[in-house]
């Protein structure tokens, strides 16, 4: 299901097509202990080591691109490393779009490695120059570092827009997963704090409400890439003795969503997040926020990161792409 959502609520999802034969066979080598992450013990060191090797296995490698700059930004108590992507067609000199990215990993695995080969293909099919953000990780450093470091280096780039070559009308925010989080809050705090500017959210999967679990949790909680246990683990590293409710965690919980940026929200089908994520577009159209909303029939949670396993994610996150490139040109 897709559209533009002016007002009122989401019409509700239907399954309607089997789980991808490509994801189904990536689940099947993670339920035999094939590949990890769940034949891996649960310490940040060693998740984080097997996110990669998910990354090396599953990801799409190799994609062309403008140019790559690895820099340094002010994070919330010192620089962040930062991965800028050009598209391919254009000049590191030319003015262009931007989309601020935050990568998964609920806080405390995934990194700017991980997410390469999104980011690329992210780049590509917008036509923004992406920066990917290496913000701060639990256990290490639990909340509220990782949003911090996000609002921090979101903050620099609209500030700096003209040292980065970007147009400062045209600066988006985008994540997936705990990312999504990310840019969800990020743009709620610029609200409250009256800037930075931001012209578009891009939630892929997002975790909006962890203080409640969903229908499709309990229909997709094992099994389907993203495990309770993972999730239940993860929280206890990334937000210890913290209130779940907290909009910061569970951004669907903020009392007011008017005014905020325009959203493209993207679920999939068998995700456990998927019904947060509808919830969270229906709230934003509820509050007279623009809103693409589409749902990923037949994917799973990290579809979009394994784009050399599964064809359908390379021509779904082109797709994505081509709708920001609208959505920023249309300013």
């Amino acid at each position: 299901m897709s559209g533009t959502l002016k007002s009122g609520p989401v019409s509700q999802i239907e399954l309607r097509m089997p789980l991808d034969r490509q994801a189904k066979r990536i689940l099947g080598m993670l339920a035999a202990g094939a590949m990890p992450p769940r034949s891996c013990d649960f310490t940040a060191p060693k998740v984080r080591e097997a996110m990669l090797r998910v990354a090396q296995t599953f990801d799409v490698h190799g994609i062309a691109i403008g140019a790559i700059e690895n820099r340094e930004l002010p994070g919330a108590v010192g620089p962040r490393p930062v991965r800028i992507y050009t598209p391919a067609g254009s000049s590191a000199e030319t003015e262009s779009a931007a989309l601020v990215y935050f990568h998964g990993g609920a806080g405390v695995f995934c990194s700017i490695d991980t997410h390469e080969g999104l980011c690329r293909m992210l780049a590509n099919g917008s036509g923004c120059r992406v920066f990917s953000v290496d913000y701060r990780l639990a256990p290490e450093d639990p909340f509220p570092a990782a949003l911090e470091d996000a609002y921090c280096v979101t903050q620099w780039v609209c500030e700096h827009a003209g040292e980065v070559r970007i147009d400062p009308a045209r600066i988006a925010v985008g994540g997936d997963s705990f990312g999504g989080t990310l840019a969800a809050v990020v743009c709620q705090r610029a609200k409250e704090c009256a800037g930075p500017t931001l012209a578009l959210q891009v939630l892929i999967c997002p975790v909006t409400d962890l203080s409640e679990r969903s229908a499709s949790w309990s229909t997709f909680g094992e099994g389907y890439f993203l495990e309770r246990s993972t999730l239940d683990w993860a929280i206890e590293n990334y937000a210890p003795n913290v209130d779940l409710a907290d909009h910061r965690i569970s951004p669907l919980r903020a009392r007011d969503f008017s005014g905020l940026p325009a959203a493209h929200i993207h679920t999939a089908e068998f995700d456990p997040f998927r019904d947060e994520g509808r919830a969270y577009a229906e709230a934003l159209a509820s509050a007279g926020v623009p809103v693409r909303y589409m749902c990923h029939a037949g994917m799973i949670h990290h579809f979009y990161c394994m784009a050399g396993a599964i064809s359908y994610a390379a021509p779904a996150i082109a797709q994505a792409g081509a709708a920001i490139a609208e959505a920023l040109v249309a300013r």
